[in-house]
């Protein structure tokens, strides 16, 4: 490799969720590890996301008393996708995700606990695993905190712009911010740079159904990974599938806990209507919001649903910014968003028990003080991406593994199908944390 600047046994692009992970796994397999982050600092989709990792058979699940399985688990990311998954890489997350959950107990100096006290949808048992804060940024710093007492060096500010490659992957080619490059060798590469949601003519291009949305992801995911595949004869997989969210607080743009729906809250539009059914799940509520005027919706809940909510510090910075509503009647929160009264108060006279017009069965009706906030709908993170295999590898176009060379997270094809509605809660969390520790893990025996 004397035609590289450095030489590393495993080189990692990106220092998102999936990245640092990998890192992590591949060091401690023994292999020496680099990674390239293109942001001033580490941070990725992971940072913007709730920080939860779905697993089934947990420590922490017995402790609460859930039963849950790897295969039960499997059979609700297939049933949330209508069966379109690779089954093969399905068996794969859901069988590792629990002994990655017990893993980065050890590796971080707090623990995981479960959420244990709401359901999210097509979960048939409480798995979403998080450290206490229920922050993707907590996950985000916990993990740079573990790669840098391990002293895995991490590289800011550069981007891949090549994979050099022949049979196998031999490096990469980095840009500097100040337009020079960098020329990395390496025995095995692992592409965590993301998927293609920051990048627009790639969104209309292979989710259109997004395209209207606002973009809550992280701005560096422009598709790096899908031009290195057109480069070297990859094969792709379900780039029509992305994660929406249709409870982004607006304008302020913070997530809102879909807790606030599962518990029994609803959405109407600006005319104080409902119009779909909410219990489907967040990410089809993205186009769902959107196709309401305006593109807005309010999701209205009460005090007992609040409390559950405030787990999560987004909703406790939604609450200190003003965009969480309260009112001891209907008719006060009707007036504070701008609602017809009188369509409001329809909206909230459902009868609990039985299923609605839109096939949904209410919990209960809610009381006051009621609480309200003002939303819309985003694209989060897009779903395709490199075919891989179960540990991450990539596939070429005629079906034979590409040596040396693996994607995580957004970089490689999810487990959520084809759409948006097959996105089960946790599956990016899982394709990268899950995966991310498959892949190093793969990458760093590849290296031997």
């Amino acid at each position: 490799m004397a035609d590289f600047d450095l030489s590393v046994d495993v080189l990692i692009l990106g220092a998102g969720g999936g990245g640092l992970t990998a890192a992590l796994a591949a060091h401690e397999a023994g292999a020496e590890v680099l990674v390239l982050e293109a942001d001033p600092i580490p941070s990725g989709s992971t940072a913007l996301s709730a920080g939860l990792i779905p697993a089934a058979g947990t420590a922490q699940q017995a402790a609460a008393g859930i039963t849950d399985s790897p295969q039960s688990f499997a059979t609700d990311i297939m049933a949330k996708a209508d069966g379109e998954p690779d089954q093969a890489l399905v068996n794969a997350l859901t069988g590792a995700a629990a002994p990655t959950i017990a893993w980065l107990g050890d590796v971080f100096s707090e623990p995981l606990t479960v959420v244990d006290d709401f359901d999210y949808p097509g979960h048939s048992a409480r798995r979403m695993h998080g450290l206490p804060s229920r922050t993707g940024q907590s996950l985000i710093d916990a993990l740079r905190a573990a790669c840098e007492s391990r002293d895995i060096p991490i590289i800011c500010e550069r981007r891949g712009a090549e994979v050099i490659a022949d049979s196998a992957i031999r490096g990469l080619i980095a840009e500097l911010p100040d337009g020079g490059v960098e020329r990395i060798g390496c025995r095995a590469l692992i592409l965590a740079c993301g998927g293609f949601g920051g990048a627009p003519d790639l969104v209309a291009r292979h989710t259109p159904a997004a395209a209207t949305g606002t973009y809550f992801g992280h701005p560096t995911n422009r598709g790096e990974a899908l031009a290195f595949a057109d480069a070297l004869n990859l094969k792709t997989a379900a780039l029509s599938a992305y994660q929406g969210h249709g409870n982004v607080a607006h304008p302020h743009g913070i997530l809102i806990t879909w807790a606030t729906i599962t518990e029994g809250g609803i959405q109407v539009n600006a005319n104080g209507e409902r119009f779909w059914n909410e219990a489907q799940g967040y990410s089809e509520a993205a186009a769902a919001v959107l196709a309401q005027p305006g593109g807005i919706a309010f999701t209205i809940f009460d005090e007992p649903i609040a409390a559950i909510a405030r787990q999560f510090e987004d909703f406790r910075n939604a609450e200190a910014a003003g965009a969480i509503k309260t009112a001891a009647t209907v008719n006060d929160l009707a007036t504070q968003f701008g609602l017809p009264t009188e369509a409001l108060n329809a909206a909230l006279a459902v009868p609990p028990g039985s299923p609605d017009q839109f096939g949904r069965t209410i919990k209960r009706h809610l009381k006051p003080p009621y609480c309200g906030v003002k939303v819309t709908g985003a694209l989060f993170h897009t779903q395709g991406g490199l075919a891989v295999d179960a540990v991450g590898q990539a596939i070429r176009d005629d079906g034979t593994p590409m040596p040396g060379l693996y994607a995580v997270g957004g970089a490689a094809v999810g487990v959520s199908g084809n759409g948006d509605s097959g996105y089960l809660s946790g599956n990016g969390l899982l394709s990268a944390v899950v995966l991310g520790k498959l892949a190093g893990a793969a990458a760093a025996e590849h290296t031997k």
